[in-house]
């Protein structure tokens, strides 16, 4: 398998950034699309239970509607494709279940063969006392989702803002969420920036390695 180099990944990653214009006449392209969804569902998560759900929005009245709710920025509204990332409130045996029912199904074995696993996953999330936590769980799981996006979207040239600035109830009730048990978490526009973003040429700031980095 062919890898890129260490300075073609440092170089998409300081082309990146929050892009605060983007460009509403250019669209994701549908192949390049294709490889950023997969990219959401081969993010890794905890026991590999992937306890989240990714809403993308292109629907236009969908987005006006969840534009005021998103405090106005006009992210929602000119980006290519918008991204609700939303967790399970609650995790159940059913989650557990379905989760190793598709380990089997797609590994080979059987399901019992799995119990052990199984039983200690509901003894952690279900029945353990991580389990009236398990949303604040579930959300830290969905920002790992989030970072694999934008460090994908960047490798393949599309530009991404992620956006905690949004109002998650009247999200939820407006995307109908707790049907589903479901609340939203984060969001992320992606798109191509303007070429009026004063943003895309400024430099990043970060600290020294030495103030982040402590080796032991």
């Amino acid at each position: 398998m062919n890898t890129i180099k260490g300075e073609q990944l440092l170089a998409r990653l300081n082309w990146r950034y929050a892009t605060q214009q983007f460009d509403p006449s250019r669209k994701i392209p549908p192949e390049d699309w294709a490889a950023m969804e997969e990219a959401l569902i081969l993010s890794p998560s905890s026991y590999g239970l992937q306890p989240w759900t990714f809403v993308v929005i292109t629907d236009r009245k969908m987005r006006k509607r969840l534009f005021p709710s998103t405090w106005n920025q006009r992210q929602i509204l000119d980006c290519s494709h918008f991204v609700v990332f939303a967790a399970r409130t609650k995790i159940t045996n059913e989650d557990i279940d379905r989760h190793v029912a598709r380990t089997a199904e797609l590994r080979g074995g059987t399901v019992e063969a799995l119990k052990r696993f199984r039983d200690a996953v509901a003894e952690d999330l279900v029945t353990g006392t991580r389990a009236a936590q398990a949303h604040e769980w579930a959300a830290r799981q969905a920002y790992i989702a989030l970072g694999n996006f934008m460090t994908s979207a960047a490798l393949l040239g599309i530009d991404t803002c992620p956006m905690e600035g949004f109002k998650p109830d009247e999200y939820d009730e407006i995307l109908e969420l707790p049907t589903r048990r479901l609340t939203s978490v984060v969001c992320c526009a992606a798109g191509y920036r303007s070429s009026e973003d004063k943003s895309a040429g400024q430099k990043k700031v970060r600290f020294a390695p030495t103030d982040v980095i402590h080796i032991v």
